[in-house]
């Protein structure tokens, strides 16, 4: 079988959301598909197996995380990723770059790559589309992604355009030394920060390339909420509609609602779980804070009707006491309902999307959600063709 196959089963009248499957050599993903980020080859707090429960059938690693520590050939040994931390379903590993590039005053770019120092002990290293994309083939990883940079917000037009440059060049460099095809597919990153014309150019220039997915990069940096869903509108049309489509990063329930309304198949983000190691808690009204004193006496689960594990055994207050007594339990069942509540959340756009009613599925969500924090609960807009 080819590395992935990718099949469109269902469009929304209303937008351009559509209801899809991935298949890779691990497994069969439904789409749209949220997918947990286990950075070091683990999920932070959770087992495998229990991630696996949840409903997840694609996990992300972290492929600059994983080349410091153990490094790319110890896991080869070990069998590969899948092997090593013995997670049965598919996988995506990152290029890197973000990471590399988010050092700042430790790394040095230049056409040839990346200069740069670990974040773990300063040893020097040199990361090249080439290196990138050997680390990512011995990992094993189902999906794996060419070495691209990630721009700030906000950065200046000429940088934008001279690194979105770079990063077609490294695109042809990194399918040039992709070495496992018919097992890995190799996605294409689109970048341009926020510039239309360059948004624009760099999807033709990815394009061109013929890779089997494509991800949106260089978004959810800063920018506004409006200038990402403009962003997407003008890249997602000029993408091939036969293939999949990632944006990188996100992972707040309302950014995973509106991805999915402008085409896109495949998110990622740490956020559920970094959120839920501090206490806070995803609920259909919003985010809160299972350390506040409100919740001392507070018999309900996190969310009443909430299938997780959490919800079904356990209350506000008990959970409440095990982060107040710093017990390792509160983030695992914080964690555990965060990924649960983003699974479930997809669960149900693929339902909607199936039946044809995601355009009052997002209504309902946006009457709920905000009600029971500080986040806001208008429906976003599209952004304005006349500002493109």
């Amino acid at each position: 079988m080819p590395a992935l196959r990718f099949e469109v089963l269902a469009t929304d009248p209303n937008s351009a959301a559509r209801r899809g499957r991935l298949t890779t050599p691990h497994g069969v993903i439904e789409t749209p598909v949220f997918m947990p980020v286990g950075t070091q080859a683990t999920v932070k707090t959770l087992s495998p197996h229990e991630v696996w429960d949840l409903g997840a059938r694609i996990i992300l690693s972290n492929t600059y995380h994983l080349y410091l520590r153990p490094g790319a050939d110890l896991i080869r040994e070990a069998g590969g990723l899948h092997r090593f931390m013995a997670w049965p379903g598919s996988i995506l590993t990152d290029s890197g770059g973000f990471q590399v590039f988010s050092l700042a005053e430790l790394r040095k770019i230049t056409e040839e790559g990346v200069q740069f120092r670990s974040h773990l002990d300063g040893s020097s290293h040199f990361l090249s589309p080439e290196t990138a994309i050997q680390v990512q083939n011995a990992l094993g990883a189902d999906i794996i992604m060419c070495f691209d940079e990630c721009t700030p917000w906000p950065v200046e037009y000429e940088y934008a355009k001279a690194s979105m440059e770079r990063t077609a060049r490294w695109a042809a460099r990194c399918k040039a030394a992709h070495a496992r095809p018919d097992d890995q597919a190799l996605f294409g990153i689109v970048q341009g920060s926020t510039y239309a014309d360059l948004r624009r150019e760099s999807a033709a220039r990815t394009v061109e390339l013929d890779f089997p997915g494509y991800a949106v990069g260089g978004l959810s940096v800063g920018e506004p909420k409006a200038l990402m869903h403009e962003m997407l509108e003008i890249t997602v049309p000029l993408l091939p509609p036969d293939r999949p489509r990632y944006l990188m990063g996100v992972g707040s329930p309302e950014d995973l609602i509106e991805g999915v309304w402008r085409g896109i198949d495949m998110f990622d983000c740490v956020l559920p779980t970094r959120i839920a190691r501090h206490g806070t808690v995803f609920t259909r009204r919003g985010k809160l804070s299972v350390r506040s004193a409100a919740f001392a006496r507070d018999w309900e689960p996190i969310e009443p009707g909430c299938d997780c594990y959490a919800c079904r055994h356990f209350s506000r207050a008990y959970i409440r006491h095990l982060f107040k007594a710093e017990e390792m339990l509160g983030l695992r069942l914080a964690s555990l309902h965060n990924l649960r509540f983003l699974l479930r959340l997809m669960e149900e756009v693929r339902q909607a999307l199936e039946t044809g009613t995601f355009a009052e599925y997002r209504r309902a969500f946006y009457a709920e959600w905000g009600q029971g924090s500080d986040e806001g609960n208008t429906v976003p807009e599209p952004a304005d063709p006349a500002n493109r």
